[in-house]
């Protein structure tokens, strides 16, 4: 069992910076992949990034490369995700996930375990 717990949300001008962090709970998530999805008003949760459970393998959503940065400490048993050049349509509840192996990363129904979300606001 893994537990998620997303933080670092808020409100933030365009152009802006965020930081997000996601703790994870349970002695085995280093051999967890990771992704970050996000869901705005409306619309249905969609991939933003993934990194294997080394953290040699990452990938993005093309809507973020370039802008966002995932990573994680395996130590600390937490995954960020470095959000850079915020745009309004950026905003959405960000949610953290946890799988067992780094295939199907861009689908939510492929991930195990979630956390709450926790809210990115980007104001134009």
């Amino acid at each position: 069992q893994v537990q998620l717990v997303e933080s670092g949300g808020g409100l933030v001008q365009a152009g802006g910076s965020l930081r997000l962090s996601c703790a994870a709970s349970g002695r085995t998530f280093s051999s967890y992949a990771m992704g970050w999805f996000r869901q705005a008003p409306g619309k249905e949760r969609e991939f933003v990034a993934a990194i294997s459970w080394s953290g040699d393998s990452t990938s993005y959503a093309d809507s973020v490369k370039g802008r966002f940065t995932i990573s994680r400490d395996n130590a600390k048993n937490t995954v960020f995700l470095q959000m850079n050049s915020l745009k309004p349509e950026d905003t959405a509840v960000y949610y953290c996930a946890a799988k067992r192996r780094y295939s199907g990363i861009y689908y939510v129904y492929e991930y195990d375990y979630w956390g709450q979300g926790t809210q990115v606001t980007v104001s134009s």
